[in-house]
Formats: structure tokens, C-alpha cells, sequence
């Protein structure tokens, strides 16, 4: 004679499979979840690194020719000044330490065409690349 508070056995072993599907389901999402964010935080970094890299580059880029132009400095040089300081003026304000900051995309554009005008003003093709041995300004 059953006992009406007690589960049936039957039932157990009928719901067991529902039971470790949900079981296993949930320990696969947490599991899941953690990978994600470790994957997305190494996706990040290195995305930021490369981004870092680049604007270093710019930023190295135009300080040397701000100073050489500013040794020799004449009216014909004045033009290529400005915009070199622009240049550095938008990279310094860049944020960097900002990891959410909504238009990164958007600065880092202004910076590349700012960069390319630049590199037109100086009359040096600008052939920006970045690679895993690092980045390669060519002349």
C-alpha cells in the first residue's frame, strides 16, 4: 500500500530525463555565460591594443614632423602646422581610458582621415598597416 505523501517511483524514473535535460541545460548556460565573457574580454583587449598601437603611431607621426617643420618654420610650413597640431590635439583628446565611449568608431575615423590629410600636406603616402610583428608606417 502506497503512501500518499510519498513520490511514486514510477513517475521518477519517467521525469528523470526531463529532470537532467533541465539539469544539464542550465549547467551549460552558466558555463556558457562564463566563456563568453572571458572570450569577450580577450576579444577586447586585443581590439583596444590594436586601436592603442594605431594612435600611438599617429601620434609619434606628427610630433616628429611638428618638430622638424617648427625648426624651419616659414609661411610655406604654416598649413602643414596646423593640421599637425590638429592631428595631435584629436588624439589627445581621444578617450582612451573610456571603454564605452559611443563614438570611439566615429573619432577614430576623423583621426584617420586627419592623419591621411596630413600625410597628403607632407607629400608621403600614408600606408598605415598593423600586423603581428607590429605596426609599419612605409615611405
Amino acid at each position: 500500500m502506497a503512501v500518499a505523501n510519498e513520490p511514486d517511483a514510477f513517475d521518477a524514473i519517467l521525469m528523470a530525463e526531463a529532470r537532467f535535460h533541465g539539469e544539464g541545460y542550465q549547467e551549460g548556460y552558466v558555463e556558457g555565460t562564463q566563456a563568453g565573457v572571458m572570450e569577450g574580454r580577450q576579444y577586447g583587449i586585443q581590439q583596444g591594443a590594436k586601436i592603442g598601437l594605431e594612435i600611438g603611431s599617429y601620434l609619434g607621426f606628427s610630433m616628429t614632423w611638428l618638430r622638424l617643420l617648427q625648426k624651419n618654420s616659414d609661411d610655406k610650413h604654416s598649413k602643414k602646422i596646423k593640421v599637425l597640431e590638429s592631428l595631435i590635439e584629436m588624439i589627445q583628446k581621444f578617450p582612451h581610458q573610456d571603454p564605452i565611449y559611443d563614438k570611439l568608431q566615429e573619432d577614430l575615423e576623423r583621426i584617420r582621415g586627419r592623419f591621411k590629410q596630413v600625410c597628403s600636406l607632407l607629400h608621403i603616402p600614408s600606408d598605415f598597416r598593423l600586423s603581428k610583428e607590429g605596426s609599419a608606417l612605409s615611405f
